[in-house]
């Protein structure tokens, strides 16, 4: 058979026919299944099954076509047809109905398929487009490694319900020995303390969390006698790996939580350095006694931690200075102290330069009796960080802290936060990307990385993610705060600003964690809100109680007097500014470079009409921390003077401030929206400089 009567004979037994209605027709099957199984969460293999299939097919199909023809008499063999009678039957357009419907449904589902996957990317929720951004921390199930595990909560059941710090401090000691594994993806204990013990759904947590296990237990205690039962769960199946009690005395209780978290490593097939195995087998301690002290400290911190407020980081300070005395020698309990006292000198209240020396010596204490722990240069990195802004010496000390803890998610969230004061954005975002994946339900990681992305006029990026923080904790004041700044800054929106705090507790005054900086730092965000409206009266009655401390009530006092100034109310000033003055000028004689109450102070003075005293104090505290030694504040410092000079007269200099603000990420101080709204420019905003600035472009990005 020569080839030109080859292809006539193909085209005799209907070969090209089936070749072409076989395509459209399966071509159709494949967008009918990738359209509409997902609807039904039928698996992606099912999909791929009958794309192999019709591929298969395909070759049997043009076979059958060839050795078979269908006849009016049914399906014969192609030899047995009549071929006269064939030729003579009138052709039939059967087939090309066919193949017209099939290629029209299947062009049909195609472009609807790409309009509604570009309609789903479109409109997908702000937590689920970080999810894809693998910022929250959710994961898919191919996507969560195997060795990865979620400590959750333990469950009391004690007949003295107040010693639940008791079971809290076993599960936290468990996760910290596991999280000394480089083999394992361990998640921080800020994430799992949002589950309950025994949570319903683990299907659930494990994607959340990203993990493939979980750990769940319980701690009885009585009187010298601790019973701990745990049980390791496959949370993907929700199918037990195994379970187990220990009844031990108090004084051993450190060698079950070693035991469970070497159970756990062999479990789950994890591979230990000698190093590592040695640091499973650590206790913290020997004295019983000081570790239940300990325990007590550690409860009441992270209620310090929560509330940011004097008394509890006080009452933790207690505690842990009781277990030091019980062990002169615990370190960790050293390192936790000195985290304590750095926290409150940053958020609260700014310790002497001879308090501050005291700490540096105990933090060195404590990495000298335990160099092998993380926590000790954690607590160490975090003294340099926040007491002298040793940037260097921070980084080296988180550094060392992630080699000993690879899954210290707090080593890694400070170095973020270190190398954001140095202006190292890009390493900024890195680090705190990778601290929100090991914590993924740490609202303050989310928080403060919607704050770069302010700080970077990163705009979108940064309400999404401040958004992400709100749907973590929805009473995160660092996330409200960055939402807000987000927004007014962004784009000005007074009107969606309140929409947006009307849903958070009155109560929460959103206040910066170091009141130095702008105006906006001394009333809080709270009230600036409605200083933006122009409603004074609004952003006074935040204000209204009294405080409780001294710090307290030089704030309260400071933020009336600065809302009472923004709004032209001098004379309403005078009564509260001179009791602020005398409060301030009493804190600055005990501690003259208090940054913070010389911030105050200058607005006080403002109110008094000591126009040049203003001004000076402003200067002196912007030159006490400039950009090149903490780029953050500094700008936010800068904005602060330029407040000053634009309140007093010096429009000139005023806006040369600015202009150079804009021109740098500087986003949490300064951006053209907020320049706009902001009544603190008004005695400036019709000079044609400041009308300049307006037209500029701001810096975005790194």
């Amino acid at each position: 058979m020569n080839l030109s009567s080859f292809f006539a004979e193909l085209k005799r037994r209907n070969v090209y026919k089936v070749a072409v209605a076989y395509a459209i027709v399966g071509w159709l099957l494949v967008q009918v299944a990738t359209q509409v199984f997902p609807f039904f969460e039928i698996p992606n293999w099912a999909v791929r099954l009958i794309v192999l299939a019709i591929v298969i097919g395909f070759p049997i199909a043009l076979v059958i076509a060839w050795a078979f023809e269908l006849t009016p008499e049914g399906l014969k063999r192609t030899e047995d047809v009549d071929l006269t009678r064939s030729a003579r039957q009138p052709a039939k357009r059967t087939w090309i109905f066919v193949v017209i419907t099939g290629g029209a449904l299947s062009l049909g589902l195609f472009f609807l398929g790409r309009y509604s996957t570009g309609n789903n990317a479109a409109s997908r929720s702000a937590s689920e487009e970080l999810r894809r951004d693998k910022q929250s921390g959710a994961a898919t199930g191919s996507s969560i490694p195997q060795k990865s595990i979620a400590v959750l909560p333990f469950e009391n059941l004690s007949d003295d319900k107040n010693a639940a710090y008791f079971a809290d401090g076993i599960q936290d000691e468990i996760l910290t020995k596991l999280a000394s594994v480089a083999d394992l993806k361990v998640i921080s204990r800020t994430s799992t303390a949002k589950y309950k013990s025994k949570p319903e759904d683990l299907k659930t947590v494990s994607q959340q969390l990203g993990v493939a296990t979980v750990l769940e237990g319980s701690v009885q205690k009585a009187a010298d006698k601790v019973r701990v039962n745990v049980q390791l769960i496959d949370a993907r199946a929700d199918s037990h790996l195994w379970a187990k009690s220990y009844d031990r005395d108090m004084k051993d209780v450190f060698a079950v939580e070693s035991e469970v978290a070497q159970e756990i490593a062999d479990s789950l097939q994890a591979k230990l350095s000698p190093a590592e195995a040695s640091t499973l087998a650590t206790a913290p301690t020997k004295d019983a006694a000081a570790y239940d002290l300990f325990l007590k400290g550690e409860f009441e911190e992270r209620l310090a931690d929560s509330s940011l407020e004097a008394e509890s980081f006080d009452r933790a300070a207690a505690w842990y200075r009781q277990a030091i005395a019980r062990d002169p020698s615990f370190a960790l309990a050293m390192a936790r102290l000195v985290q304590n006292r750095i926290q409150r000198h940053w958020f609260i209240e700014q310790m002497s330069e001879a308090e501050l020396a005291q700490l540096r010596s105990m933090a060195e204490q404590a990495v000298a009796l335990a160099p092998n722990l993380a926590q000790v240069h954690v607590a160490l990195g975090q003294f340099y960080y926040h007491g002298y802004r040793q940037y260097e010496h921070a980084l080296a000390e988180f550094e060392r802290a992630l080699q000993l803890q690879p899954n210290s998610s707090t080593a890694l969230e400070y170095s973020g936060y270190v190398h954001r004061r140095q202006g190292q954005w890009e390493r900024c975002l890195d680090e705190l990307k990778r601290a929100l994946e090991q914590d993924p339900r740490n609202a303050s990681i989310a928080a403060n990385l919607a704050n770069t992305y302010i700080t970077l006029r990163m705009w979108k990026e940064a309400e999404r993610t401040a958004r992400h923080a709100i749907e973590i904790d929805p009473q995160t004041a660092d996330g409200m705060r960055t939402l807000l700044a987000s927004i007014l800054n962004g784009s000005g929106g007074i009107n969606e600003a309140q929409r947006v705090l009307a849903g958070f507790p009155a109560e929460n005054k959103i206040l910066v964690n170091s009141n130095f900086g702008d105006v906006r730092a001394i009333t809080g965000d709270r009230a600036y809100v409605f200083v933006l409206a122009r409603d004074f009266e609004a952003a006074l009655k935040v204000w209204e109680a009294a405080g409780n401390t001294a710090v307290d009530e030089r704030r309260r006092l400071s933020a009336r007097v600065a809302i009472r100034v923004l709004g032209g109310d001098l004379i309403g000033a005078q009564a509260e500014a001179e009791k602020a003055r005398q409060l301030l000028e009493e804190r600055l004689r005990e501690r003259p470079n208090d940054i913070s109450s010389m911030t105050q102070l200058s607005w006080v003075y403002l109110a008094l009409k000591r126009n040049g005293d203003a001004t000076k104090l402003a200067r002196q505290a912007a030159s006490l921390l400039p950009p090149e030694k903490d780029v953050v504040v500094g700008n936010l410092l800068l904005a602060g003077l330029a407040e000053m000079e634009a309140r007093t007269g010096a429009t000139a200099e005023a806006i040369a401030i600015l202009r150079g603000l804009l021109s740098v990420p500087a986003g949490g101080s300064v951006s053209i929206a907020r320049l706009k709204i902001d009544p603190v420019w008004d005695p400036i905003r019709n000079d044609p400089g400041f009308q300049q600035l307006l037209a500029l472009k701001e810096h975005v990005g790194p």
